[in-house]
C-alpha cells in the first residue's frame, strides 16, 4: 500500500485533489485510476478530478490535470490559479509572477497576497482560437463556429466554439435558470459532431460586463465553476457583439465571481480566488 501526501483545492468549488510531485514521484502507468479513485466521493476522497504539481524544463511548474472519469485534460483555469497558489505558499516558486506549463502550452500567473497568504490569482490563459479544427468539431477546420445554429430535441439552439486550450461550446439563453443544463449537458458532451468531447456552457447576459454561467464539464459533468469556461464565454460575448473587446466581465458561477477581460492583444486574463481545503495522507492499494 502506498501512502500519497494531499492537498485539496478549490477554485470557486471546482474542486481537486492535488499532489506535489516535487517530492513523491507516481507510478505514471495508473495516473487515470488514481484519479477515478481518490475522486470517488464514497470511497475517495470526493472532488472533480485530480491534479498534479510537476517540476518543468519550460517554466517554474507544471500541471497535469485529470478528470473525475481519468481521462486528461489539457487546461483548467480553476486548476492553475490553485497550483499558483500552492507553488508560492509552499516555496516552488519565490517570485509573485511566474510561468505554469500545461498541455495546451505555457501560462503566467500572477499570486495577490494578504498578509503573505495567497486570496486571488490572476492568469494571462493566452489566446482563444474559435474554428471547428481547434475544437475540434466536424466540418471544415478552418471554417469560424460563431452563432450557430445546433439542433437538440424539438429547440433549435445557437452555439459559439471557442478553444481555450480546452474545447468549449457556449450558447446564450434568456434565463440562465431555465437553460437545459443537466440534459443538453450530457447530450453535447458525447455528441458525434466532437470525436475529442466537449464542455458545454449557458450563458445570460445580464450587461455588456456580466453574466450568468452554467457548465457541464466533459468528463466531470456540472461542476460549481469553469475557469476556462468562463473566459470562453466572454470570448463568445465579443464576438456575438454582447461585449465590447477590452471590457472586464464579470461572470456568475455557481461557486462564485471571476472577472474576465480579452485584452488588445488577444489574450484572455483571468482574475479569481483560490483556497486551500485540507491535506492528509491517502492510501493506495
Amino acid at each position: 500500500m502506498q501512502e500519497i501526501t494531499y492537498t485539496k483545492m478549490h477554485g470557486l468549488g471546482n474542486n481537486y485533489i492535488y499532489i506535489n510531485t516535487f517530492e513523491q514521484p507516481l507510478n505514471l502507468s495508473n495516473l487515470p485510476q488514481y484519479a477515478k479513485e481518490v475522486s470517488d466521493v464514497y470511497t475517495g476522497i470526493g472532488s472533480d478530478g485530480m491534479i498534479l504539481i510537476c517540476p518543468s524544463d519550460k517554466a517554474e511548474v507544471k500541471m497535469r490535470i485529470f478528470n473525475k472519469d481519468g481521462s486528461e485534460g489539457k487546461n483548467c483555469g480553476n486548476g492553475l490559479r490553485c497550483v499558483a497558489k500552492y507553488a508560492y505558499e509552499n516555496k516552488l516558486v519565490s517570485e509573485t509572477k511566474f510561468a505554469i506549463e500545461t498541455l495546451a502550452g505555457l501560462v503566467q500567473a500572477e499570486v495577490h497576497l494578504v498578509n503573505d497568504v495567497v486570496e486571488t490569482v490572476t492568469i494571462d490563459m493566452g489566446k482563444p482560437q474559435w474554428t471547428r479544427g481547434s475544437l475540434p468539431m466536424k466540418g471544415n477546420a478552418e471554417e469560424k463556429v460563431i452563432n450557430e445554429p445546433i439542433g437538440f430535441e424539438s429547440q433549435s439552439l445557437r452555439m459559439t466554439g471557442v478553444s481555450m486550450g480546452n474545447p468549449h461550446m457556449v450558447m446564450f439563453v434568456e434565463d440562465i435558470h431555465s437553460a437545459p443544463l443537466t440534459t443538453a449537458g450530457p447530450y453535447f458532451t458525447d455528441h458525434e459532431l466532437f470525436p475529442e468531447s466537449i464542455n458545454v456552457e449557458f450563458v445570460e447576459v445580464v450587461s455588456s460586463s456580466e453574466y450568468h454561467f452554467r457548465v457541464w464539464e466533459r468528463g466531470s459533468g456540472i461542476t460549481q465553476a469553469c475557469g476556462t469556461g468562463a473566459c470562453a464565454a466572454v470570448v463568445a460575448g465579443v464576438l456575438n457583439n454582447k461585449t465590447p473587446k477590452g471590457t472586464k466581465v464579470t461572470v456568475h458561477l455557481a461557486g462564485g465571481d471571476l472577472d474576465i477581460t480579452w485584452d488588445s492583444d488577444d489574450h484572455v486574463w483571468m482574475t479569481g480566488p483560490a483556497v486551500t481545503i485540507s491535506s492528509g495522507v491517502y492510501f493506495v492499494k
